[in-house]
């Protein structure tokens, strides 16, 4: 039952965000600032993290391949499918379930703790849309974020692809060309905006309706962490058969 009643104050959350908007000259300095926070300051982690998981995912592969009737050029595609399909939309998003998800519980969580949620109440703001709104709308352009990862994930799947000798440079081209399908990309998008609204929606609940004092803050962010990441993966599962089957 608690879980039932959590989803419940959850879908409130989200509909008491779009009510009673703060005014816009207020509003843009908020989403500027969540911007450079979630997306600009996640940047750094998402092309590190690309690189070299491209060129884990390219060195597994070529060594596996040890029939010599396989052509070397399936290095290159299954990077690319890899990368495209799951990596970059799908487990970069369980990373900043940590990363995000984390700074937003424990942000909103501390304004809770110190009471600035309850002075905004008493101003007459709309603490939901004040708070979570400019996150969900600067969260909106994490697809930029994610096209960058599937970049340097296919990048650093060449360069190991070059530098370990496991296929020439125009083997990996030919591969990352072979049966490209644009619609994959789409489908890599689609997940990702949708990814991008738990990633803001689910954390600011935890934090917006945490009870205690510090201690509880930590706890919140784990438990943020959590189900942001339960709930991506079960909506990766859904949105895969729904957009590939």
């Amino acid at each position: 039952m608690a879980y039932l009643h959590n989803i419940g104050a959850y879908f409130l959350m989200v509909v008491e965000m779009f009510r009673k908007p703060t005014k816009w000259s207020v509003m843009k300095k908020l989403i500027f600032k969540d911007i450079d926070d979630l997306i600009i300051g996640s940047l750094g982690i998402i092309a590190f993290i690309s690189f070299f998981v491209g060129g884990v995912i390219t060195i597994q592969t070529a060594l596996n391949i040890s029939n010599p009737l396989i052509p070397k050029y399936l290095v290159g595609f299954a990077t690319r499918q890899s990368v495209i399909l799951e990596f970059a939309p799908t487990f970069t998003s369980v990373i900043m379930a940590g990363k995000v998800g984390s700074f937003i519980t424990s942000s909103i969580g501390t304004m809770r703790v110190t009471e600035q949620i309850d002075a905004l109440e008493v101003m007459g703001i709309n603490s939901l849309n004040y708070l979570v709104f400019p996150k969900t709308v600067a969260l909106m352009l994490y697809p930029f974020a994610i096209a960058i990862g599937m970049f340097l994930g296919i990048l650093g799947g060449m360069a190991a692809c070059i530098y370990g000798g496991f296929s020439s440079l125009d083997d990996y081209i030919l591969g990352i060309q072979t049966d490209f399908i644009p619609f994959h990309i789409t489908y890599a998008f689609i997940k990702t905006f949708v990814f991008a609204f738990v990633l803001a929606t689910i954390p600011s609940f935890y934090g917006y309706y945490m009870k205690g004092g510090a201690l509880e803050v930590g706890k919140a962010s784990t438990t943020a962490f959590v189900w942001t990441s339960v709930v991506i993966i079960l909506l990766n599962y859904v949105l895969t058969d729904m957009l590939l089957s």
